[in-house]
């Protein structure tokens, strides 16, 4: 939810096992090795694929064998899910792998998170420490796809110092030096685009970011140019969250839906939200909510809708 400022050191969040020296780096001490995220950008969308059941009135929105985003969550009746452009950020959400149907929400220690606020889990590992939370959660989904993509030097996030930790200087053999509020590049050949080192470079992004360092990298986007990849956000101390995983219109109405998945405090599993309005089988929220959008865990207002500026 929310983070120190990098003028106070934060070895709660880093992990236990990694330490940033004098170098710059992280020092590597575990035999756990990251792998890339599950989700790759896709060459086609996929549109309404299976047929939404009413239960008691409600449609059931859960295709209980579907894999990736848009396989498990249906449209109901009469929606289909809005064109994304080939290869854009909305395309690669919709077509994140899943858990299976069922799983639960874990924390960074492997416990379950008790609050059943979710309908689906994204298969994305989190790593073992308390640090990617809700903002680094987004930071996460949006560095991903830009991974994937090869756009490296679109990889930058900024502490909440205001220091502007870009990746495509990280991988020319570079670290990051923090003491106290200062922080500076220093020499580091260890570092690299080897997506190992993308994860270190990402665990030290979300020890110094946070909802509030975020939100001032964004945009503001009116309620109505709602596009999937847009994050409700409020940046502050504390602070939350949440993105929009996809969107569905009625082809009669031109009413529009979307999803939403977050992280959240401790660090855990990325996860699709339900609706709380609705019953627990149908997690599309309407873009027609009014002044406040309600989710499980958080509310946020309407005029809290940001996008990432090269979105824009």
């Amino acid at each position: 939810l929310n983070k120190q400022q990098a003028t106070t050191p934060v070895s709660d969040k880093l992990p236990d096992t990694e330490s940033v020296s004098t170098q710059g780096k992280f020092s590597k001490t575990e035999n756990k090795e990251y792998e890339p995220a599950s989700g790759t950008v896709p060459q086609e969308s996929s549109g309404n694929l299976q047929e939404t059941h009413i239960i008691n009135e409600e449609p059931y929105c859960i295709n209980e064998s579907g894999t990736t985003v848009c396989e498990r969550i249906i449209v109901p009746d009469g929606f289909r899910r809005v064109e994304v452009p080939e290869g854009s950020f909305g395309e690669y959400l919709r077509n994140l792998k899943l858990k299976p149907h069922g799983s639960d929400v874990l924390y960074y220690d492997g416990k379950v998170k008790p609050v059943k606020s979710h309908v689906a889990v994204l298969d994305m590992d989190i790593g073992n420490r308390d640090l990617q939370q809700c903002a680094d959660s987004v930071i996460r989904l949006r560095a991903e796809y830009l991974y994937a993509k090869g756009m490296y030097d679109k990889i930058h996030f900024n502490f909440t110092n205001g220091f502007n930790a870009d990746f495509s200087k990280w991988m020319q053999g570079y670290g990051i030096k923090v003491e106290g509020n200062n922080t500076s590049w220093v020499r580091n050949p260890a570092n690299s685009k080897e997506y190992g080192s993308f994860r270190k470079y990402l665990d030290l992004v979300f020890a110094y970011a946070g909802t509030l360092s975020l939100s001032l990298e964004m945009e503001k986007v009116e309620l109505e140019q709602m596009q999937p990849g847009d994050v409700f956000i409020y940046g502050n101390t504390p602070g939350h969250c949440a993105i929009v995983m996809d969107m569905a219109e009625n082809e009669e109405t031109g009413e529009k839906i979307f999803i939403l998945a977050q992280g959240f405090m401790p660090a855990q599993d990325i996860h699709i939200l339900k609706n709380p309005a609705n019953s627990g089988g149908n997690p599309w929220y309407s873009l027609d909510f009014g002044e406040r959008l309600v989710t499980p865990e958080w509310t946020f207002t309407r005029e809290q809708l940001m996008r990432f500026a090269d979105e824009t």
